[in-house]
């Protein structure tokens, strides 16, 4: 049955994802603010904080905030991160025009910031340095303002799956509703245009419970190389024999 075989195949592509070697990841496409998310040993803030940019604008560029910040201010220690006020953020994001919504998301910088300093004694990787359930590293990263089930669920997978980082489990880490996942999945045939978040979310649960997170990447890494919403590439795509919209 061809619907097994994608399964079999997307999760072989997110085995063989978690189970790689540590590389620095392209977050950016910048060296310089790709070395600063990657390492979370001496600014885990970082890559929180990233985190919770991503919303609304390209990754890349979200990705490449706490970079631009760091730039401003002439470090990104958190304790240089502490004594900016809310005033003096705004102010920055509006200059550097970091965000489609710069006030709003430099209230989120900011308020991560004092949840960092009260909440994990100002070392972000208290956050998942315990060996914690997978579902305590997605409940702690919804504290933070304006953070959804999406942009926790990928933070989490990407700290177990890229950084390596020791969880006791994978199975709250949920397949990110995505809008290149959705296509993808839609496209497959395991769900309907019309599926909510949800469903699209139950749909991996139900494919492979333990690590529902696993189809997250390598979804997303064939709605963005190839299954894209106009003249989608399907002669190079992996999935491409297997897929309902070749067989047709």
């Amino acid at each position: 049955m061809n619907q097994n075989k994608i399964v079999e195949t997307l999760i072989n592509r997110g085995n063989e994802l978690f189970d790689a070697p540590k590389i620095t990841i392209k977050f950016t496409g910048n060296s310089e603010a790709d070395s600063l998310l990657n390492d979370i040993s001496s600014f885990p803030h970082a890559y929180v904080l990233a985190c919770v940019m991503d919303r609304q604008i390209k990754a890349e560029r979200a990705w490449a905030i706490p970079y631009s910040i760091s730039k401003e201010i002439g470090s990104f220690k958190f304790n240089k991160l502490l004594k900016l006020d809310l005033a003096t953020l705004r102010q920055i994001f509006k200059k550097r025009k970091l965000h489609r919504f710069n006030d709003i998301m430099a209230e989120n910088f900011f308020y991560a910031i004092q949840l960092i300093h009260n909440k994990y004694q100002n070392v972000a990787s208290n956050i998942w340095n315990d060996n914690p359930k997978s579902a305590t590293v997605v409940r702690r990263f919804l504290e933070f303002k304006g953070v959804g089930v999406k942009i926790s669920t990928m933070a989490a997978n990407i700290l177990a799956r890229d950084f390596k980082i020791p969880m006791k489990d994978k199975i709250c880490i949920d397949i990110s509703p995505d809008v290149q996942v959705k296509r993808v999945f839609t496209r497959l045939g395991f769900i309907s245009k019309d599926t909510s978040n949800d469903g699209l979310i139950y749909c991996a649960r139900e494919f492979n419970p333990e690590y529902p997170g696993t189809f997250d990447f390598s979804a997303w890494e064939i709605g963005r190389e190839w299954c894209r919403p106009q003249n989608p590439d399907c002669k190079n795509c992996y999935l491409n024999k297997f897929c309902p919209k070749n067989i047709e």
